[in-house]
């Protein structure tokens, strides 16, 4: 009798265990079923990847990069055969974006050029996942999930202002990069 009712117990904490880890979509799991589908592009990049050395940092800036991992990064490229497919995936990851685990952190652009938000899982001192998602109408959309420890939203976006000093033509994102051109 007491080894049936332990059996039903431990029976009954798998099953909660196992349906309370599956809340619905989420951006990983998003990137992982498309990363291998025709019409995306996807990488894993490596935050030692771009070379800051030849750019002065200041102290913010250097823990900033520091705190950095990795970027894992998913686009569509829209093409006139696939605007159908397009609207789809990019309804998909907006749906998965109104999640409230992603708070809003800016946003920005217009209807008829494109738009982008930024968005993040964690608290602003100490964010577990930034989350950059964008999209253009003539383009398609890119989502860029950064990754890291003890990452500080205000010391990210200090980033921003030496990435356009950052010689990315030595590496393999020129597909990206051309994305945004």
């Amino acid at each position: 009798m007491k080894q049936s009712i332990k059996k039903s117990v431990m029976m009954l904490l798998l099953v909660v265990a196992f349906t309370s880890c599956n809340q619905g979509p989420t951006l990983q799991t998003y990137f992982v079923d498309n990363e291998l589908k025709p019409g995306f592009i996807s990488g894993d990049i490596p935050a030692s990847f771009i070379d800051v050395e030849k750019v002065e940092l200041t102290d913010e800036q250097q823990e900033a990069y520091e705190s950095v991992d990795k970027l894992n990064v998913l686009a569509f490229t829209l093409g006139e055969e696939n605007k159908e497919e397009y609207k789809l995936e990019l309804d998909k990851v907006k749906a998965i974006l109104k999640d409230s685990k992603y708070q809003e952190l800016m946003r920005g652009g217009n209807t008829a050029d494109g738009k982008f938000m930024v968005k993040f899982i964690g608290d602003v001192e100490n964010i577990d996942e930034l989350i950059i998602f964008g999209n253009a109408n003539d383009k398609g959309f890119v989502v860029a999930r950064v990754l890291g420890d003890d990452m500080n939203a205000g010391k990210l976006m200090s980033l921003q202002s030496v990435l356009k000093d950052v010689n990315f033509d030595d590496t393999n994102l020129n597909g990206l990069k051309d994305f945004f051109k």
